[in-house]
């Protein structure tokens, strides 16, 4: 299974970061590239503890959906609504400069793989607490669902 602790797995979502454009169009949901870019770097913020998020979990979401979402080798399902504070449309951050935003998440993607890192790992929103391993698969699988989207 692909997770950013491996580095080359983590150089591969690096890789394709680098191929997303300003122009580049999604293949499904509401989020522009742009709007994208700023979710990724609000849920990377939640996880590291630099910007909150109100915990939205259930035992169903921290036992079942966790376990499938990180271990079933299938593509995460498109239109699962993210929490208020890492959508740009509601209370996210919200785009600005493309270039900038993109720097920013490289930064923030480069941090949350980093080991050792000069942070502890905050709940997940829905998920709970979760294991370095499960943040560096969940970390994995987020950027690619997103650049999956952007065809990417």
């Amino acid at each position: 299974m692909k997770t950013l602790a491996n580095a080359q797995d983590k150089e591969e979502i690096e890789r394709r970061l680098r191929t997303i454009r300003p122009n580049s169009q999604r293949r499904w949901g509401k989020m522009t590239v742009a709007e994208m870019i700023c979710h990724s770097s609000d849920a990377f913020r939640v996880c590291m503890g630099e910007k909150s998020a109100k915990d939205v979990s259930s035992l169903f979401t921290r036992t079942l959906m966790k376990w499938a979402a990180l271990s079933v080798p299938t593509k995460w399902p498109h239109g699962v609504k993210t929490v208020p504070e890492c959508d740009p449309r509601r209370e996210g951050s919200a785009p600005s400069d493309f270039g900038h935003d993109m720097r920013d998440l490289r930064e923030l993607l480069g941090q949350f793989a980093r080991e050792p890192r000069g942070f502890e790992f905050q709940p997940h929103p829905m998920f709970g607490q979760m294991t370095y391993d499960e943040w560096m698969r969940w970390g994995y699988l987020h950027m690619d669902h997103h650049l999956r989207q952007f065809g990417a």
